[in-house]
Protein backbone atom coordinates (compact mmCIF):
# COMPACT_ATOMS: atom_id res chain seq x y z
CA UNK A 1 0.00 0.00 0.00
CA UNK A 2 1.25 3.55 -1.09
CA UNK A 3 1.38 6.80 2.11
CA UNK A 4 0.83 9.35 -0.95
CA UNK A 5 -1.88 11.10 1.77
CA UNK A 6 0.76 11.32 4.97
CA UNK A 7 3.43 12.27 2.44
CA UNK A 8 1.09 14.99 1.21
CA UNK A 9 0.63 16.02 4.52
CA UNK A 10 3.92 16.23 5.95
CA UNK A 11 4.90 18.31 3.05
CA UNK A 12 2.37 20.75 3.90
CA UNK A 13 4.00 21.00 7.74
CA UNK A 14 7.19 21.50 6.11
CA UNK A 15 6.00 24.13 3.90
CA UNK A 16 7.05 22.35 0.51
CA UNK A 17 5.28 22.62 -2.21
CA UNK A 18 4.25 20.18 -4.68
CA UNK A 19 3.30 20.20 -8.12
CA UNK A 20 1.28 17.21 -10.43
CA UNK A 21 1.06 17.26 -13.99
CA UNK A 22 -1.55 16.45 -15.49
CA UNK A 23 -2.03 13.83 -18.33
CA UNK A 24 -5.70 13.42 -20.28
CA UNK A 25 -5.42 10.19 -21.61
CA UNK A 26 -7.84 10.91 -24.86
CA UNK A 27 -4.80 13.81 -25.50
CA UNK A 28 -1.68 10.86 -25.37
CA UNK A 29 -0.01 9.11 -28.29
CA UNK A 30 1.56 6.24 -26.53
CA UNK A 31 3.85 6.28 -29.60
CA UNK A 32 5.21 9.30 -28.14
CA UNK A 33 4.92 8.69 -24.50
CA UNK A 34 8.68 8.76 -23.81
CA UNK A 35 9.46 11.75 -25.33
CA UNK A 36 6.76 13.17 -22.93
CA UNK A 37 7.64 11.21 -19.84
CA UNK A 38 11.54 12.63 -20.48
CA UNK A 39 9.98 15.71 -19.95
CA UNK A 40 8.48 15.37 -17.16
CA UNK A 41 11.27 13.53 -15.51
CA UNK A 42 13.39 16.74 -16.14
CA UNK A 43 10.44 19.12 -14.54
CA UNK A 44 9.87 19.99 -10.91
CA UNK A 45 6.73 17.59 -10.98
CA UNK A 46 6.04 15.83 -7.86
CA UNK A 47 3.19 14.06 -8.92
CA UNK A 48 1.38 12.88 -11.92
CA UNK A 49 -2.37 12.89 -12.24
CA UNK A 50 -4.19 10.87 -14.83
CA UNK A 51 -7.96 11.65 -15.96
CA UNK A 52 -10.36 13.82 -17.55
CA UNK A 53 -14.12 15.21 -17.52
CA UNK A 54 -14.61 12.68 -20.11
CA UNK A 55 -11.93 9.86 -21.30
CA UNK A 56 -13.29 7.55 -24.59
CA UNK A 57 -9.78 5.66 -24.72
CA UNK A 58 -9.38 2.68 -23.38
CA UNK A 59 -5.36 2.74 -23.04
CA UNK A 60 -5.80 4.14 -19.22
CA UNK A 61 -4.17 0.67 -18.30
CA UNK A 62 -1.36 0.30 -20.60
CA UNK A 63 -0.89 4.32 -20.02
CA UNK A 64 0.41 3.82 -16.43
CA UNK A 65 2.37 0.67 -16.92
CA UNK A 66 4.42 2.38 -19.48
CA UNK A 67 4.90 5.30 -17.09
CA UNK A 68 6.15 3.80 -14.75
CA UNK A 69 8.37 1.82 -16.56
CA UNK A 70 10.14 5.12 -17.31
CA UNK A 71 9.12 7.67 -14.58
CA UNK A 72 9.60 7.20 -10.20
CA UNK A 73 6.34 10.02 -9.64
CA UNK A 74 3.38 8.84 -7.79
CA UNK A 75 0.74 7.70 -10.36
CA UNK A 76 -2.99 9.23 -8.84
CA UNK A 77 -5.91 8.55 -10.90
CA UNK A 78 -8.36 11.90 -11.25
CA UNK A 79 -11.46 10.72 -12.19
CA UNK A 80 -14.62 12.00 -14.40
CA UNK A 81 -16.44 8.92 -13.37
CA UNK A 82 -16.01 5.39 -12.55
CA UNK A 83 -14.51 3.75 -16.07
CA UNK A 84 -11.36 5.71 -15.22
CA UNK A 85 -10.64 3.59 -12.55
CA UNK A 86 -7.22 1.59 -13.19
CA UNK A 87 -5.18 -0.96 -10.66
CA UNK A 88 -2.23 0.15 -11.68
CA UNK A 89 -2.03 3.42 -10.55
CA UNK A 90 -1.07 3.92 -7.23
CA UNK A 91 -4.09 5.91 -5.54
CA UNK A 92 -6.84 7.64 -6.51
CA UNK A 93 -8.62 11.23 -5.89
CA UNK A 94 -12.10 9.93 -4.38
CA UNK A 95 -13.75 13.15 -5.64
CA UNK A 96 -17.21 14.90 -4.78
CA UNK A 97 -18.32 18.23 -6.58
CA UNK A 98 -19.21 19.61 -3.05
CA UNK A 99 -19.71 23.53 -5.14
CA UNK A 100 -22.30 21.37 -7.30
CA UNK A 101 -25.86 20.15 -6.47
CA UNK A 102 -25.68 17.33 -8.86
CA UNK A 103 -25.99 13.96 -7.41
CA UNK A 104 -24.28 12.07 -9.67
CA UNK A 105 -20.97 13.92 -8.90
CA UNK A 106 -22.13 14.40 -5.10
CA UNK A 107 -22.51 10.32 -4.65
CA UNK A 108 -23.83 8.50 -7.23
CA UNK A 109 -20.48 7.97 -9.10
CA UNK A 110 -19.17 7.01 -5.68
CA UNK A 111 -21.27 4.32 -4.76
CA UNK A 112 -21.00 2.98 -8.31
CA UNK A 113 -17.00 3.41 -7.79
CA UNK A 114 -17.48 1.65 -4.30
CA UNK A 115 -17.40 -1.92 -5.37
CA UNK A 116 -14.34 -1.41 -7.85
CA UNK A 117 -12.48 0.27 -5.70
CA UNK A 118 -12.99 -2.31 -3.15
CA UNK A 119 -11.18 -4.81 -5.20
CA UNK A 120 -7.94 -2.64 -5.63
CA UNK A 121 -4.72 -1.86 -3.49
CA UNK A 122 -5.55 1.98 -4.32
CA UNK A 123 -4.92 4.24 -1.99
CA UNK A 124 -8.22 6.37 -1.70
CA UNK A 125 -8.13 9.73 -0.97
CA UNK A 126 -11.59 11.60 0.05
CA UNK A 127 -11.29 14.80 -2.03
CA UNK A 128 -13.98 18.30 -2.04
CA UNK A 129 -13.43 19.22 -5.63
CA UNK A 130 -14.46 23.34 -6.09
CA UNK A 131 -15.42 24.70 -9.07
CA UNK A 132 -14.84 28.18 -9.39
CA UNK A 133 -15.90 30.26 -12.41
CA UNK A 134 -13.33 31.00 -14.61
CA UNK A 135 -14.24 33.34 -17.31
CA UNK A 136 -15.47 30.62 -19.91
CA UNK A 137 -17.88 27.32 -19.70
CA UNK A 138 -15.21 24.52 -19.00
CA UNK A 139 -15.28 20.52 -19.61
CA UNK A 140 -15.85 20.11 -15.54
CA UNK A 141 -19.01 22.30 -15.92
CA UNK A 142 -20.47 21.19 -19.23
CA UNK A 143 -20.43 17.49 -18.08
CA UNK A 144 -21.26 17.54 -14.26
CA UNK A 145 -24.17 20.08 -15.43
CA UNK A 146 -23.22 22.32 -12.36
CA UNK A 147 -22.45 26.24 -11.95
CA UNK A 148 -19.27 27.07 -10.51
CA UNK A 149 -19.30 29.01 -7.67
CA UNK A 150 -19.00 33.02 -8.83
CA UNK A 151 -15.20 33.92 -8.21
CA UNK A 152 -15.59 36.91 -6.52
CA UNK A 153 -17.70 34.95 -3.70
CA UNK A 154 -15.29 33.98 -1.27
CA UNK A 155 -17.38 33.34 1.69
CA UNK A 156 -19.22 31.11 -0.28
CA UNK A 157 -16.20 29.48 -1.34
CA UNK A 158 -14.90 29.18 2.02
CA UNK A 159 -18.03 27.79 3.35
CA UNK A 160 -17.78 25.03 0.45
CA UNK A 161 -14.56 24.25 1.63
CA UNK A 162 -15.17 24.53 5.34
CA UNK A 163 -18.06 21.44 4.67
CA UNK A 164 -15.66 20.21 3.05
CA UNK A 165 -13.41 19.25 5.57
CA UNK A 166 -15.90 18.90 8.13
CA UNK A 167 -17.38 15.86 6.01
CA UNK A 168 -13.87 14.08 6.48
CA UNK A 169 -12.36 14.80 3.20
CA UNK A 170 -8.45 14.54 3.18
CA UNK A 171 -7.72 17.28 0.72
CA UNK A 172 -10.01 20.66 -0.51
CA UNK A 173 -9.69 21.05 -4.68
CA UNK A 174 -9.73 23.94 -6.02
CA UNK A 175 -10.48 24.13 -9.75
CA UNK A 176 -10.89 26.21 -12.51
CA UNK A 177 -11.75 24.02 -15.21
CA UNK A 178 -9.73 22.93 -17.98
CA UNK A 179 -8.13 25.53 -20.62
CA UNK A 180 -9.94 28.52 -18.10
CA UNK A 181 -9.01 31.91 -19.08
CA UNK A 182 -8.64 32.69 -15.41
CA UNK A 183 -7.46 30.79 -13.01
CA UNK A 184 -8.35 30.62 -8.81
CA UNK A 185 -8.41 33.74 -7.42
CA UNK A 186 -5.30 34.36 -5.03
CA UNK A 187 -7.30 35.89 -2.55
CA UNK A 188 -10.08 32.78 -2.71
CA UNK A 189 -7.28 30.50 -2.04
CA UNK A 190 -5.17 32.61 0.64
CA UNK A 191 -8.49 32.84 2.57
CA UNK A 192 -9.10 29.32 2.05
CA UNK A 193 -5.57 28.47 3.37
CA UNK A 194 -6.13 30.51 5.87
CA UNK A 195 -9.10 29.01 8.02
CA UNK A 196 -9.19 25.13 6.81
CA UNK A 197 -6.52 22.57 7.89
CA UNK A 198 -6.14 20.22 5.32
CA UNK A 199 -4.02 20.60 2.29
CA UNK A 200 -5.59 22.78 -0.83
CA UNK A 201 -4.71 21.56 -4.62
CA UNK A 202 -5.29 24.25 -6.94
CA UNK A 203 -5.69 23.62 -10.74
CA UNK A 204 -7.01 25.48 -14.20
CA UNK A 205 -5.89 28.62 -15.68
CA UNK A 206 -2.08 28.14 -14.57
CA UNK A 207 -0.15 29.28 -17.48
CA UNK A 208 3.26 30.06 -16.74
CA UNK A 209 5.75 29.47 -13.66
CA UNK A 210 4.69 32.90 -12.13
CA UNK A 211 1.06 31.59 -11.94
CA UNK A 212 2.38 28.29 -10.22
CA UNK A 213 4.64 30.28 -7.67
CA UNK A 214 1.60 32.72 -7.36
CA UNK A 215 -0.69 30.12 -6.26
CA UNK A 216 2.19 28.74 -3.57
CA UNK A 217 1.99 32.20 -2.16
CA UNK A 218 -1.48 32.42 -1.61
CA UNK A 219 -1.67 29.34 -0.02
CA UNK A 220 -2.20 26.09 -2.18
CA UNK A 221 -0.11 23.15 -0.82
CA UNK A 222 -0.26 21.54 -4.37
CA UNK A 223 -0.54 22.88 -7.81
CA UNK A 224 -2.03 21.14 -10.88
CA UNK A 225 -0.97 21.84 -14.45
CA UNK A 226 -2.49 20.45 -17.50
CA UNK A 227 -3.35 21.95 -20.78
CA UNK A 228 -0.12 24.37 -20.11
CA UNK A 229 1.55 21.16 -20.22
CA UNK A 230 0.30 19.73 -22.56
CA UNK A 231 0.54 22.87 -25.06
CA UNK A 232 4.20 23.08 -24.23
CA UNK A 233 6.08 20.36 -23.41
CA UNK A 234 8.78 23.00 -22.55
CA UNK A 235 7.05 24.80 -19.93
CA UNK A 236 9.47 24.62 -17.25
CA UNK A 237 12.45 25.58 -19.17
CA UNK A 238 13.73 29.02 -18.40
Amino acid sequence: MTNIYNEITQSKVENQKLLAILLDPDKIVLENLSILISKINLSPATHIFIGGSQVTTNILDELIVQIKQNCKLPIILFPGNPSQISDKADAILFLALISGRNPDFLIEHQVKAAPILKKTQLEIISTGYILIESGNETAVERVSKTKPIDRNNLDLALSTAEAGEMLGNKLIYLEAGSGAKQAVPLEMIRKISHNIEIPILVGGGIVDLQGIENAYNAGADLVVIGTAFENNNNFFKV
